[in-house]
């Protein structure tokens, strides 16, 4: 008998692919009052469950929060919430104030949602145009995306961004940043695997056999295109 394949030992949840204790304690999103406030910046973090740094924000009304910090940042400056002009780096504002070409991140992809778009260290959207009751925002991917005015978004760009640029240099280092973020580490081809070990496995280094799966295909063959309604590559017309 051989082993079970990765992905099936994965679903066990055993300590090797269990998320860090502490990892997403941290819940990062606008204030949903939606009132005019000022906080000020008590403390930078540097948080496992996020690559970008966070700011600890005090408010006027002595609540706290947390917003993924800009770059640029300081203890003690000053941000804006949901004001009527932009003011500052870091300051949340509806995109219909922002003006074109200027940077922005966490942005909400539907109103109210405390941000969901571009939050990873060294990212920034652009806004492009202001059409009716939408803005138009282009993305760090380069595609074009249309929202609510209403939608509220961070100026700035994302701070951190030189982390992905620092050489891993050891496995050991990878197996902890993957580890802390439940990631499922190292990946390997199916086709470089034994026999036992894949449906792909042999040392012919190709699989030998359709890729498709069916959906009802017991544990150890569904692998590959499962329930795949075609494969292969699109023919250009």
């Amino acid at each position: 008998m051989g082993k079970k394949l990765k992905m099936q030992r994965r679903g066990k949840a055993t300590n090797a692919y269990m998320k860090l204790p502490g990892t997403y304690d941290i819940s990062v999103g606008y204030p949903g009052n939606g009132r005019r406030i000022i906080g000020e910046v008590v403390e930078l973090i540097n948080h496992t469950g996020h690559s970008a740094p966070l700011m600890k924000i005090l408010y006027e009304d002595f609540t706290t929060g947390y917003l993924i910090a800009p770059e640029g940042i300081r203890i003690g400056d000053k941000v804006s919430i949901n004001a009527d002009v932009p003011q500052g780096v870091g300051s949340v504002v509806n995109i219909s104030a922002v003006p074109e070409g200027t940077p922005i991140y966490n942005i909400e992809s539907s109103i109210g949602d405390g941000g969901k778009l571009v939050r990873s260290a060294g990212a920034a959207a652009y806004v492009s145009a202001h059409i009716g009751n939408n803005t138009s925002i282009l993305l760090p991917s380069k595609a074009t995306v249309s929202l609510p005015n209403y939608c509220r978004a961070q100026l700035g760009l994302v701070a951190g961004g030189g982390m992905s640029e620092q050489p891993i240099v050891k496995a050991g280092k990878n197996h902890y940043i993957k580890h802390a973020l439940n990631r499922l580490w190292p990946t390997y081809r199916g086709v470089k695997s034994n026999p036992v070990d894949h449906p792909f496995g042999g040392k012919q280094h190709h699989k030998g056999k359709s890729s498709m799966t069916a959906r009802n295909a017991p544990p150890g063959r569904k692998v590959g295109h499962i329930a795949a309604r075609r494969v292969g590559r699109r023919k250009r017309g």
